[in-house]
């Protein structure tokens, strides 16, 4: 185990840079026509996927960069200065889809997949979610059942990142209705199979760069050899796969808090009122300090989770600490932001206005704030327990 260090390593450094250049000569003036178009940026993940940003914690003998959470939480962080709905879809390619196949699919699908999830020459959707089970992800209703060498798949999920333009899924499916979550299963489900097909595109608030549909699967073959892991351990895959993800959301609110406080800063040292600037007036250097304070508890709560995660340590806890502050602190920082822009904060010649729609995502996606407390508060419960602090 390494020694805890608040200085990033000179590779650490380099990441942040090479991706913070990248952002803003490749993202940024780009970013408000993929807002208002809803287009997905391909070219712009060829290009990352070029720098190795789609393959982050893929080792290299997968085709990947074999880096580390804390360099995933890096470079999320860095894109969601510029752009949170890239940010988005980076995060969920490779905190969920990918990493899901990287931790716990066979040698062979390791093998088949990884090589062009890396590459982006294919991008990953993850499928939990469903029209009636979202935040109650144990009573999923698409099912798979086993006929001879194949699966067979039916239902539909919702507000499934990279659905229209992913190429390859992790789909949850329950295979036991008789064991509750036990009886769910993942398996990765190609598109092209008969069957399998993605909805209309979300016509969404914020975040949309970020492609989201809907998928449906009727009666859809899926190879016996497709199922990840054995029967029935799908859920628990899910719940290790969503510990790493609420640690890429985390970082993508800290990314996207610091876009918020960048703005607002210039903004308050540029403009004049009364003849002075902003800045000088205590109302927003009050706004500006919060802001700045709470914006690094929220880095440290994720940079802490990030690096428990590399040594390969529980991280329920620290990852649902981190995703609901700094989510909770984005809506914040960008709500300020367009406050002190005032009305310049609310038209879309600036980026405030983007990041106040973006924001609130964080606190929905990938398990809402609700959901993060109980966690919290459950892990609490059991560590309490287990010291003897509630005997």
């Amino acid at each position: 185990m390494s020694a805890i260090s608040f200085e990033l390593s000179a590779e650490q450094e380099a990441i942040r840079r090479m991706v913070r250049e990248f952002a803003e000569a490749e993202i940024r003036p780009v970013a408000a026509y993929y807002d208002e178009t809803q287009e997905f940026p391909h070219e712009l993940f060829a290009k990352m996927g070029e720098l190795g940003l789609l393959g982050i914690l893929v080792p290299p003998e997968y085709g990947g960069a074999g880096l580390g959470y804390m360099e995933f939480a890096l470079v999320v962080e860095e894109l969601a200065r510029v752009c949170p709905g890239i940010a988005l879809s980076i995060a969920a390619h490779n905190g969920l889809c990918t990493n899901h196949i990287l931790r716990f699919a066979s040698e062979e699908l390791k093998q088949r997949y990884l090589p062009a999830l890396a590459s982006g020459k294919a991008l990953g959707a993850w499928a939990l979610t469903e029209p009636g089970a979202g935040s109650d992800a144990a009573h999923l209703q698409t099912t798979a059942h086993r006929k001879g060498d194949v699966y067979i798949l039916n239902g539909s999920k919702s507000f499934t990142t990279h659905g229209g333009v992913g190429s390859i899924a992790v789909v949850m499916a329950v295979t036991n209705p008789e064991r509750g979550k036990h009886g769910i299963s993942a398996f990765v489900v190609e598109k092209g199979i008969p069957g399998f097909t993605a909805g209309k595109r979300e016509n969404k608030l914020g975040m949309r760069a970020s492609d989201t549909t809907t998928l449906s699967f009727d009666n859809v073959h899926v190879p016996a050899s497709h199922l990840i892991g054995a029967e029935g351990d799908g859920y628990r895959q899910a719940l290790e796969i969503l510990d790493g993800g609420r640690i890429s959301i985390a970082a993508l609110g800290v990314g996207l808090a610091q876009g918020a406080l960048d703005i607002a800063l210039r903004y308050a040292l540029e403009r004049k009122q009364f003849g002075a600037p902003l800045v000088e007036f205590q109302a927003i250097q009050m706004k500006l300090a919060r802001l700045s304070m709470e914006l690094e508890a929220a880095r440290l709560l994720t940079y802490r989770a990030a690096w428990r995660r590399q040594q390969g340590l529980s991280v329920r806890l620290e990852a649902a600490q981190a995703k609901l502050f700094a989510s909770e602190l984005a809506v914040r920082a960008a709500e300020e932001a367009v406050q002190i822009l005032g009305g310049y904060g609310y038209i879309k010649d600036y980026p405030a206005e983007k990041l106040y729609r973006d924001a609130k995502l964080l606190t929905i996606g990938e398990g809402t704030s609700e959901i993060q407390r109980l966690v919290i508060a459950r892990q609490l419960l059991r560590t309490s327990l287990h010291d003897g602090l509630l005997e």
